[in-house]
């Protein structure tokens, strides 16, 4: 196969006409493009839609067994270079096994160190990425050196040294992943250039077929899988199918209409069993035409029964691309449910005392294998949560599940009755929802307490929520990312002022939309009273976050300035602190108050309009302040200073080394 590689232009910088030097080990796809001074060592392949461009920054290296995969681009400026590891300058040096997946960006003056490996979609630039470093998909790394053996997790924007000093250190499994890989690639290398032999073509089939154990697809058949194409599916879908095979994963597809999707109750589609891409593709899109003017997801499931890549590819208005971009797998809780006919344990009326939405919840937590139970608790110890329960349910068939439920009910009238699932091998509840009200009327899932990712899970794609600000959405989702315990409290208009707030318990979600639910549920369930968010550090055991997030009017509590985009973090009751600010909400002045309290580092970024889309952020530094007083003049100096731009505040456990805080404070 003939590489497509031309020599560099002559330009008022260079006029050496330097050629590609390529290894004769290496397979350089014709699709690619190689232009200039680029030396490619022995074992890389180089994947086809590849453009590697030495016409301005050079030289390029890249060391031996490393793969450059689809779309990748490299790129250099005209000046900076970096020190390869031979001690000779280079615009771009990328090192021995290295893995540059596809789409990723690398724009010198870079470094990237042997046994890395950079994600989809992310960018190095200006930077040097350590040995043995792990950087995930759609990462910014700029302007700074990321030390050997660091982990940068999806979408992080690495932008100052200080960012990068305290990343996280990869573990084995990252290592393995990337391991896995390189000989992946190293596979495809070899077919591919034996591909026109036939000689050859037999036994590498066969050397491959026995080397690789995932889900019992070969080699060469994910080579063809490079040929695939749809006219229903977007590229992103097929790259996610392409790798969720790779890795060995099983594949699920649900539905679910446009009533039933806030409610989570998802419907499998025909099972996919595939052993080529082309047979995944094709079951595939026969579950989107089945089920065309439906939402329709992609997941995986892993040895362990957990989903992985669980992404929304069909939407009611015809639409197939994903919600977002193809992501590296992350956990989704335990196995997951199953209901391909609607019922996991045969048909079931519906009863006038149980609402179809709990009928649904039955169906799922049935089909989950999970055990069901009811609680009940009158209207004076409702606040207390002294829930008792009723008679054990040990049915497995809906009928009799709902005879139970209907007995409780019927046996507690004038009282709050709630059904619960129980996941028997965690130990540990996966719904607590309220299906009876003291008036006798069934509750929908409005009365839903807690509801986690192993009972229903909910669509992937960016959580919005119609009740919630954006901010409390934002600081959720920092809470999340940061592994911090989420709960609610709330307390009425008379115990306020003394501080007695009541707990609901801590919020099981393992996605941004099943925690917006969740306090959604809990934001209708105590209407009339205060109700604030809080986060917990499980680690240091303290708690990083303290918001009221509504008020006794029923509105949810917001900033309401233009210049103070907090996220709503209300005065505790039990605060004593006085300092104020004529400049800083009362809000922000109660979180720089929660931050000094919990012993966390306070800093302040700012970034110009321009750069606010990139997320090219930038620390003016650790605030020196030993008081409340001291830390609010400090932060009201950098609001002056930087005027006309975005201003946000950062707080840092300096024991975990991670961000507890990141709310916009100031914008232009």
């Amino acid at each position: 196969m003939a590489v497509r590689s031309t020599a560099a232009p002559p330009t008022p910088w260079s006029r050496n006409l330097a050629e590609p030097k390529v290894h004769e080990t290496a397979f350089v796809h014709s699709f690619s493009n190689i232009i200039g001074d680029v030396r490619i060592g022995a074992n890389v392949i180089v994947a086809p839609g590849t453009t590697i461009r030495a016409d301005e920054g050079t030289p390029f290296y890249l060391g031996e067994n490393t793969n450059i995969q689809d779309g990748v681009v490299i790129h250099g400026l005209e000046q900076g270079r970096v020190i390869g590891d031979d001690q000779n300058k280079y615009s771009v040096w990328i090192g021995k096994n290295a893995c540059i997946t596809h789409m990723a960006l690398i724009h010198g003056p870079a470094y990237v160190g042997d046994n890395s490996f950079i994600g989809f979609r992310s960018t190095v630039f200006n930077a040097r990425v350590g040995r043995g470093c792990i950087v995930m998909m759609h990462a910014l790394i700029q302007d700074v050196e990321i030390p050997p053996g660091k982990y940068v997790p999806s979408g992080a924007i690495i932008t100052s040294q200080q960012q990068a000093d305290r990343l996280p250190d990869v573990q084995d499994q990252d290592k393995e992943f990337a391991h896995h890989v390189v000989g992946i690639n190293q596979a495809l290398r070899a077919g591919y250039l034996c591909a026109a032999d036939s000689k050859c073509i037999a036994p590498i089939r066969d050397e491959n077929a026995k080397s690789y154990t995932g889900n019992g697809i070969t080699v060469l058949e994910l080579e063809r899988s490079s040929e695939v194409s749809s006219n229903s599916l977007g590229a992103e879908t097929i790259d996610q199918l392409r790798y969720l095979l790779e890795q060995g994963y099983k594949i699920g597809t649900e539905h679910v209409d446009q009533r039933r999707f806030r409610t989570g109750s998802w419907t499998s589609c025909q099972p996919i069993e595939p052993r080529s891409i082309g047979e995944a593709i094709a079951a595939l899109e026969s579950c989107l035409k089945d089920h065309s003017g439906e939402y329709v997801r992609l997941f995986g499931i892993d040895k362990g029964r957990r989903r992985v890549l669980e992404t929304v590819i069909q939407r009611p208005d015809g639409d197939t691309k994903p919600a977002t971009s193809f992501k590296a797998p992350t956990s989704r809780g335990n196995s997951s449910y199953s209901s391909s006919n609607g019922n996991g344990n045969g048909n079931a009326s519906s009863s006038g005392k149980v609402s179809g939405e709990t009928l649904e919840q039955i169906r799922q937590l049935l089909a989950g294998g999970y055990k069901i139970g009811m609680e009940h608790v009158d209207e004076r110890r409702f606040r207390t949560g002294s829930w008792t329960s009723c008679k054990p349910i040990e049915a497995t068939s809906t009928n009799k599940v709902i005879s139970a439920l209907e007995e409780c009910i019927a046996s507690h009238q004038g009282e709050y009755v709630r059904l619960i699932g129980i996941d028997t091998k965690a130990k540990r509840r996966v719904l607590e929802t309220i299906i009876q009200r003291p008036n006798g009327q069934a509750a929908s899932f409005g009365g839903q307490k807690s509801f986690t990712t192993n009972a229903a899970p909910s669509a992937t794609g960016t959580a919005t929520s119609n009740r919630l600000s954006s901010e409390v959405v934002n600081q959720l989702r920092q809470l999340l990312a940061s592994g911090s315990k989420i709960s609610i409290e709330h307390v009425d208009q008379r115990r306020f002022r003394t501080g007695s707030w009541t707990s609901t318990g801590q919020i099981q979600a393992s996605s941004e939309r099943e925690a917006i639910a969740a306090v959604e549920r809990q934001l209708g369930e105590y209407e009339g009273e205060y109700v604030r968010l809080i986060g917990i550090d499980p680690k240091a055991k303290r708690r990083v976050l303290e918001t009221i997030i509504q008020r006794p009017n029923g509105q949810v509590a917001s900033s309401g300035s233009q210049k103070s985009f907090t996220t709503n973090a209300a005065p505790s009751a039990t605060a004593t602190a006085t300092a104020t600010s004529t400049r800083l909400s009362s809000e922000v002045v109660d979180q720089l108050r929660q931050l000094l309290a919990g012993g966390s580092k306070i800093s302040i970024e700012h970034v110009d309009q321009r750069r606010f889309r990139t997320g090219s952020w930038t620390s003016t530094g650790q605030i020196q302040a030993s008081s409340e007083r001291e830390a609010i003049a400090a932060v009201e100096r950098q609001l002056g200073e930087y005027q006309g731009e975005y201003v946000r505040l950062i707080g840092v456990d300096p024991k975990a080394k991670r961000r507890v805080l990141e709310t916009i404070i100031q914008r232009p």
